[in-house]
């Protein structure tokens, strides 16, 4: 039987949600402001917006809801904003389960590898929101489940560490700068890998009302990340240098996009590494290898970007 699925928000996440179910054979409903998202002919597009909307009539009847949509990266809008908006959802929702894909924030600094079982009890800033969140999904009636990735990576992902601040500048030939340390471990997780975590965890009740972790390739350098990307674009790898640990903390004296990063600093001054071995075992699910990752990404980019690629 076909089910219908709604997903809110189409960035890289929701939009490889609405995908990846489409391809299986369910009816989705894609919910965003400017009714933008995949063209399918099993994808359904409603403007929405999902802060001020009644949102019951575009929710009714779904099996599973998939909140994906987010706001600007500042302490002070996730506070005025992702409570409530989540609240809005879940009080919606009619008892379909809704699934959240979730950072490794809450679990704050941790010295090893982060698992499901770390304390997620962080308060600094928006560390401090998303243990907020996690709490606000636990006290609600309406059934949730929450998957935690690492920084992630993939198709259409554009606004990340190994985002187009890197993928650009490996298409263009020129230096990259990555934050604190070129040569810490650090985790890199695929969208393709965290979405179908989602999927499978919301069509399985017994793993609801938990946290998982998305599958996630064993943590490397953000300096191998880079190679990987490059030698997938068959491309010399750029010079890569650091944004200095000092310079991030002082340009955070300030507010911007400085301060909001230097939240978490933590990540890239110290290892940075998710285990998601557990939870894989539960999903039944393996992560994509990252050199095989970087070849789907790169390959998305240079059909999708091509006036990146040809250097115009």
């Amino acid at each position: 039987m076909t089910e219908l699925h709604v997903v809110t928000g189409a960035g890289p996440v929701g939009w490889t949600v609405a995908e990846q179910l489409a391809a299986q054979g369910h009816s989705v409903r894609v919910l965003t402001r400017s009714g933008s998202g995949p063209v399918h002919p099993r994808i359904e597009r409603r403007a929405v917006d999902i802060e001020s909307a009644d949102l019951r009539p575009h929710l009714d009847g779904a099996t599973a809801i998939y909140h994906c949509t987010h706001v600007a990266y500042e302490n002070a809008v996730w506070r005025d904003k992702l409570v409530a908006m989540e609240n809005r959802v879940l009080d919606a929702a009619a008892g379909s389960v809704v699934a959240f894909p979730e950072s490794l924030y809450a679990y704050g600094r941790v010295d090893g590898p982060i698992r499901e079982d770390s304390p997620r009890t962080a308060t600094f800033r928006k560390l401090g929101v998303r243990t907020e969140l996690l709490a606000a999904r636990d006290a609600h009636s309406t059934p949730t489940v929450s998957v935690a990735a690492s920084d992630f990576y993939g198709p259409r992902v554009h606004i990340s560490h190994m985002g187009d601040r890197v993928i650009e500048n490996i298409l263009a030939g020129k230096p990259i700068r990555v934050v604190a340390s070129a040569d810490l471990p650090h985790s890199f997780t695929y969208v393709p890998d965290f979405v179908a975590a989602m999927i499978t965890a919301a069509a399985t009740p017994t793993l609801w009302n938990t946290v998982l972790h998305a599958p996630t390739a064993p943590a490397v350098t953000q300096r191998a990340m880079i190679d990987m990307l490059s030698a997938a674009a068959q491309l010399p790898t750029p010079k890569v240098g650091t944004i200095p640990a000092w310079a991030m903390r002082a340009l955070g004296l300030v507010s911007g996009p400085m301060k909001e990063l230097g939240d978490t600093l933590y990540q890239f001054r110290y290892p940075y590494i998710l285990d998601s071995s557990r939870s894989e075992k539960i999903l039944g699910q393996q992560p994509t290898p990252l050199a095989d990752g970087a070849a789907a990404t790169m390959a998305w980019w240079k059909a999708a970007v091509p006036a990146v690629v040809s250097g115009n």
